[in-house]
């Protein structure tokens, strides 16, 4: 089925076809995109954003610590990565400030935990770990793995929680998960994490104004997302597939929203990956973040089967992708 690399291609088709749309009522992308909105990629190459390119540094980053996953090997090799995205020519898709200006002070050689920004819980810290759930290590260590990616740029426990919950629900899905099943395995798995603070990894990043424990400060990440949750499971009570998703779980620019209504998209359409997509693209929120986690979600499941031959070929960086599906299948 090529699972990893149907999530790494399904993130970068989610992200060209939501790119068009981002900023835009529902409305407004009908008008731009009569009738219905974007029902493919256009371009050749077929242009991502920053969503995709910072899933790349985080897949490569990882392929070059592979055989030593641990902290500092790994702080090393995202802060070279993250470093060589801020300097890239490419790097001109209109990125997030957190990152730009975490990666501002990565640059420094400062401590990661003064590098971060540590109120934000934008969704950029998510967008990107899609590989952490290729790796297929135990649960500790991809959870710890997948914090640690989103803290370096990050800091809030709600940008850690979610880019954990993400990379899970693609662990899961990789796995065979069915996705009927995948809502209540991440409640289960949220609550069980829910005061699990990596030490080792995170250090002294839970020591904020008004937060005693390091257990207090990471629950108040997973509490923000259990309650997400909830939002999600209403909406697949009575799902209505005709109104904009974001209505039910938020428009997407923070990490818990983004993860929520991407998945939403997914479940509302599993064997329809296209329709999956298009449904995320058309959002009034930040779509291409939140169609780029459809897609991740739709391939993890589907695998490679899911996307056209034709959009295989004309999605920039394919080459990249590629390697990194290739290497995890």
């Amino acid at each position: 089925m090529r699972r990893a690399s149907g999530c790494l291609f399904g993130l970068a088709f989610g992200d060209a076809l939501g790119a068009a749309t981002e900023f835009l009522t529902v409305e407004e992308i009908c008008r731009r995109f009569p009738p219905h909105g974007p029902q493919e990629i256009s371009g050749n190459p077929a242009l991502v954003t920053d969503d995709t390119q910072m899933m790349l540094a985080v897949g490569q980053a990882l392929i070059k610590a592979e055989t030593n996953l641990n902290v500092s090997n790994l702080e090393a090799t995202f802060r070279n990565a993250f470093i060589e995205w801020l300097h890239s020519s490419d790097n001109n898709r209109a990125p997030g400030l957190t990152c730009l200006r975490s990666c501002q002070e990565l640059e420094t050689e400062i401590p990661w935990q003064q590098a971060t920004r540590k109120n934000s819980k934008g969704c950029g810290a998510n967008m990107r770990v899609a590989p952490v759930g290729l790796l297929q290590l135990d649960k500790i260590k991809q959870a710890a793995i997948a914090q640690f990616q989103a803290a370096l740029t990050h800091g809030h426990p709600t940008a850690l929680a979610a880019s954990d919950l993400t990379a899970t629900a693609i662990a899961f899905l990789i796995q065979g998960c069915r996705p009927q099943d995948l809502p209540t395995q991440l409640y289960e798995y949220a609550l069980s994490q829910r005061l699990i603070y990596h030490a080792e990894w995170l250090g002294d990043l839970w020591q904020q104004p008004y937060i005693n424990t390091p257990e207090e400060f990471i629950s108040r990440g997973w509490d923000e997302c259990l309650a997400i949750l909830d939002r999600l499971n209403t909406a697949l009570v009575n799902p209505n597939l005709e109104t904009d998703p974001c209505l039910a779980t938020g428009e997407g620019w923070i990490a818990e929203e983004a993860f929520a209504t991407g998945l939403l998209c997914f479940l509302f359409f599993p064997e329809q990956p296209l329709a999956a997509l298009h449904r995320a693209a058309v959002t009034a929120g930040d779509s291409d973040s939140i169609a780029c986690l459809t897609g991740a979600f739709s391939g993890a499941y589907l695998g490679m089967s899911a996307w056209p031959e034709d959009w295989v070929n004309r999605i920039e960086y394919r080459e990249q992708i590629a390697a990194l599906g290739n290497h995890w299948d």
